[in-house]
């Protein structure tokens, strides 16, 4: 079973979710969950995971591993348009693991750094020291007051798109240890009430197709638009790699874009309305007009 069965799989079986006490408001199939507490408060909660051999390679400097593993649930955060506020973590450990506490030392200096302490996790080891290193990250958030979460859900035809840098390259770059969850922009997008977001984690085809899917929408991207990475050969490779960790947002075409508190790069195509006999999805019209189903371009673990 590949990623995307699954996802849909868990997606029904989540749609009669009931909480003991608070509301949740949003459940499985966004960037965070969202729950409403008892008091009025609204809390967002995501979780990642980081794969020796999958996200990073054997050898990696161990502050990188331990920055990425933060910095991928607080990107997370950052595509709702909140703040974190708090982390846990977990991690399973090759046997004899040497530097352990380093490990631990390093990600809570960058939990730190993103204002989410560390506050509690738990600690496994292998059987063996042939496994890889796994390390889980949950972040809890909320939102700025007078803001609400930007969801995946909310793109309506005739928005035009926005990314927040450039899509490519990222592992040949080492972007994908480097990133900066856009924090700032995506509180800036939730203040002024963009209609979609979401980041980019598993390639710009792929996620925006999940945009269009949530919102009953068609979305077009131009290829000659997209800020691809010099270290792409082709669109195709760029929208197709993933670990881009940039913001996709849909906004109004009357959004104040002049208020923006840093430089957004497009637009780079546009939400259309389903016709009778189309079903939700996107689409990248190459540099010839020729039109590409973009679903199954970028990862699917």
């Amino acid at each position: 079973m590949n990623e995307s069965t699954l996802h849909s799989h868990i997606y029904a079986r989540s749609n009669a979710l009931r909480l003991g006490a608070g509301e949740l408001l949003v459940g499985p199939g966004d960037d965070c969950a969202v729950i409403k507490t008892p008091s009025g408060d609204i809390q967002l909660l995501t979780v990642d995971q980081l794969v020796e051999g999958r996200h990073f390679e054997p050898g990696t400097d161990l502050d990188l591993i331990a920055r990425k593993a933060i910095a991928r649930s607080v990107s997370d955060i950052a595509a709702m348009g909140g703040h974190p506020d708090w982390a846990l973590a977990t991690g399973v450990l090759p046997k004899g693991y040497p530097t352990a506490n380093a490990l631990f030392d390093a990600m809570s200096r960058w939990a730190n750094h993103w204002s989410c302490p560390l506050i509690g996790g738990d600690i496994a080891s292998h059987s063996s020291n042939d496994h890889p290193l796994t390390l889980t990250v949950t972040v809890g958030g909320a939102m700025p007051e007078g803001s609400v979460p930007i969801l995946r859900s909310g793109a309506k035809p005739g928005d035009l798109l926005y990314v927040t840098g450039q899509v490519g390259g990222s592992f040949e770059s080492g972007w994908h240890l480097r990133f900066e969850p856009r924090l700032e922009i995506g509180a800036w997008a939730a203040k002024t009430k963009a209609h979609a977001m979401m980041d980019l984690s598993d390639g710009l085809g792929r996620d925006a197709h999940r945009i269009a899917l949530a919102s009953g929408v068609r979305i077009e991207l131009d290829a000659p638009r997209l800020p691809i990475s010099h270290r792409c050969n082709d669109w195709h490779a760029a929208v197709s790699e993933g670990e881009d960790y940039e913001l996709l947002i849909a906004f109004s075409p009357s959004h104040p874009m002049d208020a923006c508190p840093t430089e957004l790069l497009g637009p780079i195509g546009r939400v259309i309305a389903t016709e009778s006999n189309e079903s939700p999805g996107a689409t990248i019209l190459d540099p010839h007009g020729n039109s590409h189903d973009a679903s199954s371009m970028g990862w699917d673990h």
